[in-house]
């Protein structure tokens, strides 16, 4: 599975910014064309984006450019200004079923044969924003080989239930839940939504270590200045790590030993506890942790 922690939104009409962007190092970067880009500004954040792409793609990064969503006419148009080798894939808003996630496959499709590219090689990484896709969110990763995460946008979930935004998170306790299960279900990553209170690094710690307990992966940042958090959150930590050995250890020794279970500071460890902390030793060694 693909290591996304921290996503990186880059308004992608603003040069200034895009430029600064550059210097920094999140896992993807995200130029935007959609929500941070005003609509008479589109034309211009396709052609600015475009002409950025190589730069980023020399970074390292991945790059996965959010286009605007199938139903304001503008993705086709969003697409053909990016697709092409520099990006990783792209992120689209507002997917609800997976007839949208097959939309958007046939455009890219298109683009990858007119760009000499393999067909599949631009990855998907689809926005769950609305109560039906809630309902369809396991159909919706399960669609399509191209889709490498999906994004529980937060915002337009609100506004399509009709409730507030609480400072607690109370209400995203089930969709969060939902596409957790469901994006595992499909091996894919599980991706959260973007943490408003940039200026506060402790909640956005404390709101990202409620993200991981649920199963996600990573999540987007809306500032430079959460990229670092966000990483260190979403990898194994070094109590985490030495925990984890010593978890392997004690069981190794009675397994050596003719038994299928033992304890750990007042803990029992048996297999689904191995297996979990050797996943987790996986994990760090593949983030070079």
């Amino acid at each position: 599975m693909t290591i996304i922690r921290s996503l990186l939104f880059v308004p992608g009409n603003a040069p200034n910014m895009l430029d600064k962007a550059l210097a920094l190092r999140p896992d993807a970067f995200i130029p935007d064309l959609e929500d941070s880009v005003p609509i008479d500004e589109k034309a211009n954040a396709r052609s600015i984006t475009s002409s950025y792409l190589e730069r980023f793609a020399a970074t390292g990064q991945l790059i996965i450019p959010r286009v605007n969503s199938l139903d304001t006419g503008l993705l086709e148009e969003d697409l053909t200004a990016i697709v092409g080798p520099h990006i990783f894939g792209v992120s689209v808003g507002k997917i609800d079923t997976p007839v949208d996630i097959a939309e958007v496959s046939k455009v890219l499709q298109r683009l990858e044969i007119r760009a000499g590219m393999q067909i599949g090689t631009v990855k998907l990484v689809p926005w769950i924003e609305s109560a039906s896709a809630i309902v369809n969110v396991y159909e919706i990763c399960a669609s399509s080989s191209r889709i490498v995460g999906v994004s529980l946008g937060a915002e337009d979930f609100t506004n399509d239930m009709e409730i507030e935004r609480r400072g607690d998170d109370r209400e995203l306790a089930y969709p969060r839940n939902a596409i957790a299960i469901a994006a595992r279900a499909a091996g894919v990553l599980a991706l959260d939504t973007p943490f408003f209170a940039f200026r506060d690094p402790d909640a956005l710690r404390e709101n990202s270590a409620d993200s991981k307990a649920l199963g996600f992966r990573g999540r987007f940042a809306i500032h430079p200045a959460q990229i670092d958090v966000i990483n260190q959150v979403f990898s194994p930590s070094d109590a985490e790590v030495k925990h984890a050995r010593r978890v392997v250890a004690a069981f190794e020794e009675a397994a050596s030993q003719g038994r299928g279970s033992t304890s750990l500071d007042g803990h029992v460890v048996d297999v689904p506890v191995v297996k979990r902390a050797e996943a987790l030793l996986e994990l760090a060694e593949s983030m070079g942790t």
